[in-house]
């Protein structure tokens, strides 16, 4: 395993005054790691040679066809036939932003169903919004039921109901498949974050009536963190486009200008449906590497198979939880609702947990998550997703972390963990491709 080199090294120059410091910096080369954490995972080593290529022109007809390309393959991962999927320029979180802020007039009333950190979040970016923001809140670790929306729906009655999807941070999915009929009987358009799920999780934008989705490419997608696939339905596109306001620079006549615009210039929705669309407004320029990333781990998705991806990360997640409990470990959350791609994990008394992930981190170069909020200090998470939903990692993980609970103190059966997991696999269809992993 490579030493961590530093970052950088200064030295007095000797042709400058001895105030200033003449700075160098080595070559990156980050030491080898396997990340089981919540996300980021490692990349699908085909994403990252897809975004070695050169680039071209942002309007070469070259890019004009991989945009295309881009879109028609994220209809697939989505499961939509929206014409409007494209990708914002931004980890996931710009996604959301994007969405929200393009949503959003002030004073919207918006209605967030909070069930971990995440939900937190889209309440925060909706206030930053101006929306008139209206939560209602479970238990970290459990979900709502369809009635429980309903109810809240009927009471505030908002324009925008913002839900988070899978919430790494308690690891339980939110059921939507009732959802989106709900917001229709009611003429509220219905946002959600599938940045955790999308890809390891079952997803159907469309047969769910999910107005707008947004993600990103660090979990199940297999690509790194900096581009956030999002996609729109014609009613939430209709809404967007009724405060579309052309920038001064690059209007012409006959372009919209409203008196109530977007009040984002780089994430207004409207704007940078015409950069993807056949008008290519030259809104900004594209970031051509992520795109090249990004259109990578969405034809990867499809080639494999969306329900065979999904299968996958149940397999493996599952594996990854059978070991869990097998080395007397207590899962979290109600596991009927557990995303099939991180598990959470009671630490064990007596063990401190930030010190457990560090042995595993600095013995075994393998990253496990810590918890936020109510559950920092309390439960671990451990991810199966993306590239690295795969047998070898999971019994490697399980490997290590025996090793690390015995050397804590911790009552460990030799060999328990990865023991149970081999079993559990066993009792699957082994010679599925599922069974192993990506071939790359």
């Amino acid at each position: 395993m490579p030493s961590i080199p530093s970052a950088i090294s200064t030295a007095p120059s000797s042709t400058e005054p001895s105030s200033t410091a003449q700075i160098t910096a080595a070559q990156i080369n980050p030491p080898q790691r396997l990340l089981m954490g919540p996300g980021p995972i490692n990349a699908d080593p085909r994403v990252l040679r897809a975004m070695s290529a050169q680039l071209v022109g942002q309007y070469d007809p070259a890019m004009t066809a991989y945009m295309n390309e881009t879109m028609a393959l994220y209809r697939g991962v989505f499961a939509t036939a929206n014409d409007a999927t494209v990708l914002i320029d931004g980890t996931s979180r710009a996604g959301i932003e994007a969405a929200l802020v393009s949503l959003i007039e002030p004073g919207d009333r918006v209605l967030v169903p909070i069930f971990g950190r995440f939900g937190h979040l889209l309440r925060e970016i909706a206030e930053r919004c101006g929306a008139e923001v209206h939560v209602i809140e479970r238990e970290w670790g459990t979900v709502f039921t369809p009635d429980e929306i309903e109810a809240a729906i009927l009471e505030v009655k908002p324009t925008l109901l913002a839900v988070v999807h899978g919430d790494t941070s308690t690891t339980v999915a939110q059921p939507l498949d009732e959802i989106g009929a709900i917001c229709a009987r009611h003429g509220v358009l219905l946002y959600t974050d599938v940045t955790a799920s999308l890809g390891g999780n079952l997803f159907e934008m469309d047969a769910w009536g999910i107005d707008v989705a947004t993600a990103g490419l660090q979990k199940c997608l297999g690509g790194p963190s900096g581009s956030a696939p999002i996609s729109l339905s014609a009613a939430a596109v209709e809404r967007i486009s009724a405060r579309a306001s052309v920038e001064a620079g690059i209007r012409v006549v006959g372009d919209a200008v409203s008196a109530h615009p977007i009040r984002s210039n780089y994430f207004d929705l409207a704007m940078i449906l015409d950069y993807w669309g056949p008008k290519r407004l030259n809104h900004h320029t594209e970031a051509t590497t992520m795109m090249f990333g990004a259109r990578e781990c969405a034809r990867i998705i499809l080639e494999e198979g969306l329900a065979e991806g999904i299968e996958r990360h149940r397999l493996h997640g599952s594996a990854m939880a059978t070991g869990l409990k097998a080395l007397g470990l207590e899962l979290f959350g109600d596991q009927n609702y557990k995303m099939n791609n991180v598990v959470g994990v009671e630490i064990p008394a007596g063990i401190n947990g930030d010190a457990a992930r560090a042995a595993m981190l600095n013995d075994y170069g393998i990253e496990i998550g810590t918890s936020f909020g109510p559950l920092h200090g309390r439960v671990w998470r451990i991810g199966t997703m993306g590239y690295n939903a795969r047998r070898d990692t999971v019994l490697l993980t399980l490997a290590a972390l025996e090793q690390v609970l015995r050397r804590g103190g911790v009552s460990v059966t030799a060999g328990s963990g990865a023991g149970a997991a081999l079993d559990f696999y066993d009792t699957e269809s082994s010679g599925s491709a599922a069974a192993t992993g990506p071939t790359v």
